[in-house]
């Protein structure tokens, strides 16, 4: 099945010359960084842009951190439970408190004459 396309497996910018026509790479620093999983990944650096290299890195296959240490990786974090608003207030009120409340309320209501 010939004929098609002309460029087919080629891209954008490659020519027979290479990295040779854009120049020369950056110097980099390789470094590899263990998850809680034993996932090894080794991102690379640039050594000319000024910036310390990481000390936590997360880990592309699973998302825990991941830390430069293979015998003690960094812990993952804590994922809090979803709360509801009504979780949430009970944290603030104690029972006597939301009892104080809602007669309150309900005395209000009662004195407006909108329930007996």
């Amino acid at each position: 099945m010939a004929g098609g396309n002309a460029i087919r497996g080629s891209r954008v910018g490659a020519g027979p010359m290479g990295e040779a026509e854009r120049g020369d790479i950056a110097p980099r620093v390789r470094v590899t960084f263990w998850c809680a999983n034993g996932h090894q990944t080794t991102p690379s650096f640039s050594t000319e842009a000024g910036i310390a290299v990481p000390t936590v890195w997360d880990c592309p296959r699973c998302g825990f951190p991941a830390g430069p240490d293979q015998d003690n990786p960094p812990s993952p974090a804590r994922v809090e439970p979803y709360k509801t608003h009504l979780a949430y207030v009970k944290e603030r009120r104690s029972d006597k408190d939301g009892a104080q409340i809602l007669d309150e309320a309900l005395s209000t209501l009662r004195d407006r004459g909108l329930i007996q």
